[in-house]
């Protein structure tokens, strides 16, 4: 039987990736440390272990007996970078580093890098795999670097990469409590208990949104299409459904059946203003196409936590820094 090892296996995209490996008859295990994801999002019948990735040993002994590894593990909070760079890139950077280290020690023929849009920084959108990366922030950096890293390990070791770039992923079982991050899923919990919307900056900003089923599909198609170069990047992620935050917030509001009133903040050091991909090469070799819009998914999120209820946002990770840029909505625990 085949067999996956997914990092970050309860987060929405590890927990999305196992169900579906499984369902092709793959034997899935994996880690997560449930920092990012929730426990019950695992599908039934996976063994998993409750390892971090920064634990070279145990990571190894979890990862015995796979050939493909998929690594979603990540604190993945661009904007919390700026104030916890330490926490951030040591979980970026050495994170990877870890994983690749086992994977190279346990024989595994391909790791999947899950990557970030962050990489690509101030580069002018729509963002192509051929630009020059800029980013701005450290997390975009620990990512760009945790590429570099893995494909030189890639070089000398023999382990064959291949790096994905989903960009802003939103689903059923993305953590909607976590106040640092998931934009959509912060204003689905707040407006569901009848709070405002907080947005920083002018809400001028655009986004483009990917549906987690349709980072799934181009995924499964690199590990079992025709076999992908080596260090390979690929964008995954709808064209052309960029959105401004103040708009996503009226179609936000309207799923949620009620008016949202907004509160502005002051806009985050940093923060990229326009960010959206092309996914022309994915199209290409990856007969990338996808299926679900924005619309589709806010309104699948609203009634899964509808279903499952809202919850208080919880202030999980520290604050390394704070000074007068700091936002007061983490500073002061305003959500």
């Amino acid at each position: 039987m085949k067999s996956v090892y997914i990092t970050g296996i309860a987060g929405l995209v590890g927990s999305h990736l196992a169900s579906r490996f499984q369902a092709e008859g793959y034997r899935v295990t994996g880690c997560d440390t449930l920092i990012g994801g929730y426990e019950d999002n695992v599908p039934q019948g996976i063994a998993w272990d409750r390892c971090d990735i920064l634990d070279l040993d145990p990571l190894t002994e979890s990862m015995k007996g796979a050939s493909l590894v998929l690594h979603t593990a990540a604190l993945a909070y661009e904007g919390l970078s700026v104030f916890s760079p330490k926490t951030i890139t040591e979980n970026i950077y050495s994170g990877t580093a870890s994983v690749a280290t086992a994977a190279i020690r346990n024989g595994v023929e391909l790791l999947v890098n899950c990557s970030s849009m962050a990489r690509y920084g101030h580069a002018n959108p729509p963002f192509t795999e051929s630009a020059v990366p800029r980013p701005t922030d450290p997390y975009g950096m620990a990512k760009l670097n945790a590429e570099q890293l893995i494909n030189l390990l890639s070089e000398i070791h023999g382990l064959r990469v291949v790096h994905v770039v989903p960009h802003n992923i939103i689903g059923i079982g993305q953590r909607y409590d976590d106040p640092y991050r998931n934009v959509v899923a912060i204003m689905i919990n707040r407006l569901l208990q009848g709070k405002s919307v907080v947005l920083y900056g002018d809400g001028t900003q655009r986004r483009s949104f990917s549906c987690i089923e349709d980072c799934v599909d181009p995924i499964l198609r690199i590990v079992e299409g025709p076999e992908i170069a080596n260090g390979e990047i690929f964008n995954i992620g709808p064209d052309g459904n960029e959105i401004a935050l103040g708009d996503l917030v009226d179609l936000i509001a309207a799923h949620c059946g009620t008016s949202a009133s907004i509160e502005y903040f002051p806009g985050r050091p940093r923060e990229v203003n326009m960010a959206w991909c092309s996914s022309e090469k994915a199209k290409t070799q990856l007969d990338y196409r996808p299926k679900k819009t924005l619309d589709d998914g806010i309104r699948e999120i609203v009634e899964w936590v509808r279903r499952v209820g809202t919850r208080p946002f919880r202030y999980h990770l520290p604050l390394e820094i704070i000074n007068e840029h700091t936002p007061r909505t983490w500073t002061d625990q305003l959500l």
